[in-house]
């Protein structure tokens, strides 16, 4: 249901136990999990159930992605002993409504019904904090005891000279297109770029991609980004590194951008302009200053690591104040706040083992601490990687692109962190990210048994080469006299 769906909100009746602004996953998840134990639960959203995840974010853009991989799967059928289809035609229309379809399959779990029926109290429309303890909501005013702030993020805008007047497309309406951009500049390579100029590549758009930066993902580990960079590549992506875009203009029928790279000036003629260069927190307009509440426009609210701001009865989680904008951080964080707001917790988000994975093909996945921010804090690390060309399965799968890496503390098996480069990181990273959470080291990775053949092998073939890296006094001296026999 959204907020154009006639119904009737709740008459506020006492203080709330827990007042959430914000339905998306951090907010969805604190409310049931709040109203599970027991809690009197308002829930407040402007606009749509289940925040940008569901309607504009990882649920359509996975359901166009995987059907981008089937069209490159046809196209490299050969790979697979195969004839590749004849006459590969993309039905654009129809890719989109599969993503509509699976959009709308997905809403039905949220649903302002099936939330009142768990005993929420779900509000439309703007919230405004009146006081430390209160909200109003049109012309209700809510009281609570305890408040959770997760009113998500929203597309930057860039300051091109141009680009409003000639339009451009952001993760909040690129799956509103019904007719498929024959030429398409993305600007931004983070992960939202990289996922959907790969996509759109795949489904027959000329892609130019903009990286004002040296390499893509610039957080995540460089031989990770270099694969995927050989990657798009490969996928026929234009590609420009260290290049800005400084104007925009339209003439006629065609989109003109000006890329600069050094001293030296581009011209690229494109339909649609893609923009994916981060997001600003959604604080404005929220009346955070009667609450209390100190924040930045620009980084978002100020909480502690107990998601606690500067009121204490008043959290907030997900990407209004988090760095890291990913779903299931802001799960993970809604059920922190649950438990430090209601049953007065200490639960810490630095002390979670949180994966997070970009999408593209092959995948980029990582838990834990890299191993530069490891040396960074003086930690004397190793890393065992084991390239996917190594493993059995991927071999079988012609899935070869990609490596396990595991980094450990030198001299201990405690796994830091650990990066994934495959087609299916996100979900190997799973395995590596459930041992940091259980406090298992790589011991335990190396003796664990797996079906074989399959591509996990990879996790314990790295474990299993930090075990023979150890020496063993014992296995040295039986290795030694079954010689001298």
């Amino acid at each position: 249901m959204t907020s154009s769906t006639p119904r009737q909100d709740p008459n506020p009746h006492g203080r709330y136990h827990l007042l959430i602004v914000g339905a998306g996953p951090t907010g969805l998840i604190a409310a049931q999990t709040a109203v599970s134990q027991g809690a009197r639960v308002a829930l407040i959203e402007r606009n749509l159930l289940g925040g940008t995840c569901l309607n504009t974010g990882c649920i359509p853009s996975k359901t166009i992605i995987r059907t981008s991989r089937l069209y490159r799967d046809m196209r490299d059928a050969e790979l697979f002993g195969a004839q590749v289809p004849s006459g590969i035609t993309v039905d654009f229309p129809a890719v989109m409504e599969r993503v509509r379809r699976v959009r709308a399959r997905l809403t039905e779990r949220v649903s302002a019904e099936r939330l009142v029926a768990m005993g929420i109290d779900v509000y439309f429309g703007e919230a405004r904090f009146a006081g430390r303890d209160s909200v109003t909501v049109g012309a209700k005013v809510l009281r609570f005891k305890n408040a959770l702030i997760a009113t998500g993020a929203r597309p930057v805008r860039p300051p091109i000279p141009g680009i409003e007047e000639a339009g451009f497309l952001t993760y909040e309406n690129v799956f509103d297109l019904t007719e498929r951009p024959k030429r398409l500049l993305v600007i931004g390579g983070g992960p939202v770029g990289c996922e959907l100029a790969q996509a759109f590549a795949r489904l027959g758009s000329r892609v130019t991609l903009v990286q004002d930066e040296s390499m893509f993902l610039v957080h995540e580990e460089r031989d990770a980004a270099q694969l995927l960079s050989d990657a798009l590549a490969r996928d026929g992506i234009e590609i420009h590194l260290d290049t800005q875009t400084t104007r925009v203009r339209v003439q006629g029928d065609d989109t003109i951008v000006d890329l600069v790279n050094s001293d030296t000036t581009r011209t690229v003629a494109v339909d649609r302009i893609l923009v994916g260069v981060g997001t600003v927190p959604n604080v404005q307009g929220l009346g955070l200053e009667a609450a209390s509440v100190a924040y930045d426009g620009a980084r978002g609210i100020r909480v502690d690591d107990f998601l606690r701001t500067t009121n204490r009865r008043i959290f907030a989680a997900g990407d209004v104040c988090t760095e890291n904008k990913f779903p299931h951080i802001e799960s993970v964080a809604g059920r922190i706040v649950t438990s430090n707001a209601l049953f007065w917790g200490r639960e810490r988000l630095s002390a979670q083992a949180v994966p997070w994975c970009t999408f593209t093909d092959p995948e980029i996945a990582h838990v834990g601490m890299y191993v530069t921010e490891a040396r960074q804090k003086n930690i004397p690390v190793k890393t065992f990687t084991v390239l996917m060309h190594e493993v059995d399965r991927a071999i079988a799968d012609s899935e070869e692109d990609g490596f396990v890496k595991l980094t450990v503390r030198e001299g201990t098996a405690k796994i830091l962190g650990a990066t994934v480069v495959a087609r299916h990181a996100g979900d190997l990273i799973n395995e590596i990210s459930l041992a940091m959470s259980a406090g298992l080291d790589l011991h335990a990775l190396a003796r664990a048994n797996q079906p074989f053949p399959t591509q996990s092998q990879a996790i314990k073939m790295a474990a299993e080469a930090y075990v023979q890296s150890r020496s063993n006094p014992l296995r040295t001296w039986l290795r030694t006299k079954r010689l001298s026999w």
